[in-house]
């Protein structure tokens, strides 16, 4: 990679001086997590609320880089791109491996951070540090398994289930490793620790010790936030004397962050400032973003060219649809390339779609769609009629949520026949 310079001193975050020059951007490109938290929820979505967890719209790496682009147009002091959601990056990490690397390639001067849970951050590691991913934020809300217990209902790892404080020790013991090794490659880590009264207030102290030792570079105590319809909405947030006690109590092993502004997964501009409504608009632009002059079709799995219906990999060959007088119009059927040449295979069928910026499957697997989503070409899985999709796509609208197949907590969508111990 092309070595670049980084003034380390311009993040926002990380820097109390910084924040009054310079404005960071979340890209969200993360929705599912990994972790459910008791003090979490990630279903309401309010321009108002401003909080982690929170965005009005999810993107593709693609899209999310094409969003950045608008919005560093509109502000200029932009010095910092972040991932912080709307779930954990790294419960995602195509997703945010991919949008690191594309920004890395169009904007090689761009600070490049992450803030993650921690639990599958470490297959990673390596791959952040070759991007030059300067900071890494960690939130860690105890030591104590038994205590972890009443902050996290679930972790899911590997494929398992864990719960209370067994999750909380598969997750502390993940979190550990993750932060020696982000420090073995030079990242400046910060520790978050959401405090709660009656639970880890106490502890706060014994946690920023810990840190320390593990040589994790500043920490930022967070208050908890009440959130309706979480586990913890009952258990009022800690008053701003307890705050202010606990930092300085902190402060004697690890410095402390007091700015932080609880940002959404998709902020965008100064710490503390809600998103203007020009990009709150571009935001909306960017997630509708697909035709073109150059890409005005979409391609369809289809056994007889009406109902999408087929995985992608079944598929002999895709339907190919363009928009006549506002209706979905059949333009031309191509056969795909044969099975059993593995990734040339996808890149072929990029090829021969290359007028197509949508492909609308009844399924697909994770490294095909990586293929087509780096050709440009975006990925829907959905069932129902072609039409219905086609005309919302080239039209610039959103697809019936009822048709789509949206993955739930697990990552599973509509297709999912159940494991028989119910879902987390």
């Amino acid at each position: 990679m092309k070595e670049f310079e980084m003034d380390f001193a311009n993040h926002p975050c990380f820097s109390e001086g910084a924040r009054h020059k310079f404005g960071r951007i979340h890209l969200p490109v993360a929705p599912k997590c990994n972790i459910q938290c008791n003090y979490c929820n990630r279903d309401f979505d309010c321009l108002n609320e401003s909080r982690p967890g929170v965005t009005s719209q999810v993107l593709t790496p693609q899209q999310a880089v094409a969003y950045l682009g608008a919005v560093l147009k509109k502000i200029g002091n932009i010095s910092v791109v972040g991932i912080a959601g709307p779930g954990d990056p790294f419960a995602n990490g195509f997703e945010t491996m991919e949008t690191l690397r594309l920004v890395r390639e169009q904007y090689p001067e761009m600070l490049l951070c992450v803030a993650t849970n921690g639990l599958e951050i470490l297959p990673y590691v390596d791959e952040l540090a070759r991007l030059k991913i300067s900071h890494v934020t960690v939130t860690v809300n105890t030591l104590d398994p038994v205590i972890g217990g009443q902050i996290y209902n679930w972790a899911r790892l590997n494929g398992r289930m864990y719960r209370g404080a067994e999750a909380a020790q598969v997750i502390l013991a993940r979190q550990l490793e993750a932060i020696r090794k982000l420090k073995e490659k030079g990242i400046v880590v910060k520790i978050n620790t959401v405090v709660i009264p009656g639970i880890n207030d106490q502890k706060v102290a014994d946690l920023a010790q810990h840190m320390s030792v593990l040589e994790a570079d500043i920490m930022n105590c967070m208050p908890l936030y009440h959130v309706a319809g979480t586990a913890l909405e009952a258990v009022t947030p800690p008053s701003a004397e307890l705050m202010t006690q606990l930092r300085e109590t902190a402060a004697i092993h690890l410095p402390q962050m007091s700015h932080c502004g609880r940002c959404r997964a998709d902020a965008a501009g100064m710490i503390g400032q809600q998103n203007i409504e020009e990009i709150t608009a571009l935001l909306k632009d960017a997630s509708q973003a697909w035709g073109s002059a150059t890409r005005p079709s979409v391609a369809v799995a289809s056994m007889e060219g009406i109902f999408v219906n087929q995985h992608l990999g079944e598929a002999a060959a895709l339907w190919i649809f363009g928009l006549e007088k506002g209706a979905a119009t059949l333009i031309d059927r191509r056969s795909t390339p044969p099975a059993g040449s593995g990734t040339d295979r996808w890149t072929a069928m990029a090829e021969l779609l290359h007028d197509c910026n949508t492909v609308l499957v009844g399924g697909i697997g994770r490294n095909p769609q990586r293929v087509l989503e780096r050709a440009g070409i975006r990925v829907v899985a959905m069932e129902g009629l072609a039409a219905e999709g086609v005309e919302a796509v080239l039209q610039g609208r959103e697809i019936p949520k009822i048709l789509l197949h949206l993955p739930g907590r697990c990552g599973v969508g509509k297709g999912c026949r159940g494991t028989g111990v119910g879902c987390g």
